[in-house]
């Protein structure tokens, strides 16, 4: 799209965004992060340009059996549903490479996940485990919503 001159925009592709430029008025785009407990509400929201975002979770693929939900994403170590972790969002100058992340940390944890996001350049994340604790990786700065 910039290469047909599109200054500014966002693409959302099932989630999955990529953004670039600013909005008319001057403005970053404002970005909102899916509450894992009501995919239809944001739980926070944050301004970026020129990045990335894409989020994995268990609250729109999951089967529960006898009261526990249990995640479409499998542990290669263990073979079963991932558990621990609600969602990952991980924000990146590259919609693939986000895309690319969120699984595996969601499968790595909070502590090894974070810890690997932090030895990477450009690359953030937002963790919420299964008893709703927020972790962020060190330098980002994600704003509660106004209520």
């Amino acid at each position: 799209m910039t290469e047909q001159g599109v200054e500014s925009g966002v693409v959302n592709a099932s989630g999955d965004l990529t953004t670039w430029g600013l909005q008319p008025n001057g403005k970053q785009w404002t970005i909102a992060i899916a509450n894992p407990d009501s995919a239809n509400e944001a739980f926070s929201y944050m301004s970026i340009s020129n990045m990335a975002v894409a989020t994995s979770g268990n609250y729109e693929k999951y089967i529960v059996i006898d009261g526990k939900k249990y995640s479409h994403t499998i542990n290669p170590r263990t073979g079963l549903p991932v558990t621990g972790i609600k969602s990952v969002t991980i924000i990146t100058t590259n919609a693939e490479i986000a895309d690319a992340m969120a699984t595996p940390v969601t499968i790595m944890g909070v502590s090894a996940g974070l810890d690997m996001i932090n030895q990477i350049k450009n690359i953030e994340a937002v963790i919420v485990d299964d008893d709703d604790n927020i972790f962020t990786s060190n330098n980002i700065n994600v704003k509660l919503p106004l209520l």
